[in-house]
């Protein structure tokens, strides 16, 4: 049964509880969550309800009879999309798109066997990016861990999301360093070569430049703050609540993004301000942060 205390408009709670009761009682459904923005307190009116659904890989649930649940809840005249197993990639395995008389709900598929073991990588500091799994930036494994902290069991008769919570109620020391390493450094790396498209009017690499940083620069403070990257559509409303970033990040992170332009001079003054931004990450470390390599980046401004 959907937990009453949830804050959801009386009509989506209805379907959460009528979902959750009807998917709990499909064969080898390890557990069910609600994921998402509503698991996160972000919830717009128009938010979809993103139901995790657990499974071991040894024994995966049935995709018809996810298909019959999706179809039995779909709004007349729709047809559910219902996935495979991995079928959208390797980190957003697969799931089912509805459309529900009272809103969207994904079905998000989720394998029990492949979290556990991105959570151990994690802990011994190995994280993984996947850029062509979604838009805009790719998929990075911090997300499981992400979604593990955020997300509200309500149907978990094993006590395995209670047990993989645990494991993820402080940030691990190892990722946070590896991450913060890697993206201060990928982020130097990714203006020293910045200001040369730049230079050359190349807009195409110079702005797809400012992006890579931009992004570097976003897990690096979620990072620095131990706080897990859920994504990027509520990063920015995220990071402003943060101690530890620059001033007014968000704000001039926009700005520099917005006005980029196309002349060699407007690139170059954009990416000028981004590594200010760079550099005030960096300042945030309290000298932990070591490049790789010398660029001279740090006197570049």
């Amino acid at each position: 049964m959907a937990p009453a205390y949830l804050n959801l408009p009386a009509e989506k709670l209805r379907l959460l509880q009528q979902l959750s009761d009807r998917l709990r009682n499909v064969p080898n459904i390890a557990a069910i969550v609600l994921g998402g923005s509503y698991a996160q307190g972000l919830a717009g009116p128009d938010s979809d309800l993103d139901m995790g659904l657990y499974y071991r890989a040894a024994s995966p649930f049935s995709l018809e009879d996810i298909r019959s649940v999706a179809l039995s809840f779909s709004e007349p005249g729709t047809v559910p999309i219902v996935t495979g197993f991995y079928e959208w990639g390797r980190w957003v395995n697969g799931g089912a798109w509805i459309k529900t008389p009272e809103g969207k709900v994904d079905f998000l598929y989720k394998n029990l066997n492949q979290i556990e073991a991105v959570l151990e990588d994690g802990r011994c500091g190995i994280w993984s990016h996947d850029y062509d799994q979604q838009p805009p930036y790719g998929f990075r494994s911090i997300v499981y861990f992400a979604e593990t902290r955020i997300c509200i069991p309500l149907h978990d008769p094993a006590g395995e999301i209670g047990r993989l919570k645990s494991s993820v109620s402080e940030y691990p020391p190892a990722l946070k360093d590896r991450i913060v390493q890697d993206c201060l450094w990928g982020a130097e790396f990714t203006l020293l070569l910045g200001h040369n498209f730049a230079a050359a009017a190349d807009v195409y690499s110079s702005v797809g430049s400012m992006t890579r940083v931009a992004q570097f620069l976003m897990h690096a403070i979620f990072a620095l703050n131990e706080q897990y990257f859920v994504n990027d559509k509520h990063a920015g409303r995220l990071v402003d609540k943060f101690a530890r970033q620059p001033r007014e990040f968000s704000i001039r992170l926009a700005r520099v993004l917005a006005a980029a332009g196309s002349e060699p001079a407007a690139l170059l003054h954009s990416l000028e301000d981004l590594q200010e931004l760079w550099q005030e990450t960096v300042q945030l470390t309290n000298g932990t942060y070591q490049a790789r390599y010398s660029t001279g980046a740090v006197n570049r401004r």
